[in-house]
């Protein structure tokens, strides 16, 4: 079956954020694509649809900018996008990036992204009993989870209480530490 990837962001990129909805908003009901979001969307979607996405959008900036990825321009940054509160505003999920943020399950075999980061558990291990797309995944504890061949990982949802600083810094360190 082929999965129709859809969410925000970059098409191809370093990295994929699966979680389970999109925002509450009639534009969005009807993704098909990937598309990127436009400067001010983010801040739009935060004051139409609440506090919870506002922490999300946070939360992935706050990991892209910890993670440094060599291959993710964060890290070889233009003058505008140097915390990540620029990133977030400036950059984060648009034409220009090179991450997403998907409401579909992960398509490995489209091979679009080096990483893929599913965002809460127990979405997690609904996409892992109703989708035949890993075999080797790992649990490291209650909430994080690896595949180190097709480069998934399980984490918590991203929000401040669930996602925490030092929970990012785990999250960070897994991608780091199978990263060749």
């Amino acid at each position: 079956m082929k999965i129709l990837t859809h969410g925000f962001g970059a098409a191809k990129g370093v990295l994929a954020v699966y979680v389970e909805r999109h925002p509450n908003l009639e534009k969005y009901t009807k993704l098909h694509d990937v598309i990127p979001l436009q400067q001010g969307e983010i801040d739009y979607i935060n004051q139409e649809c609440g506090n919870g996405w506002r922490k999300l959008f946070n939360v992935y900036s706050k990991f892209i900018a910890q993670l440094q990825h060599p291959d993710h321009h964060f890290t070889n940054q233009s003058e505008g996008t140097k915390t990540w509160q620029q990133y977030r505003d400036n950059a984060l999920l648009q034409s220009h990036s090179q991450e997403a943020l998907l409401f579909s399950p992960p398509d490995l075999e489209q091979n679009s992204y080096q990483w893929h980061v599913i965002a809460g558990r127990t979405y997690a291990k609904r996409l892992l009993r109703d989708h035949d797309f890993t075999h080797s995944m790992v649990w490291i504890d209650e909430e994080f989870a690896i595949d180190p061949i097709n480069k998934v990982i399980v984490c918590p949802y991203f929000d401040y209480r669930q996602l925490s600083n030092i929970k990012i810094t785990k999250l960070v360190e897994l991608i780091q530490d199978h990263t060749s």
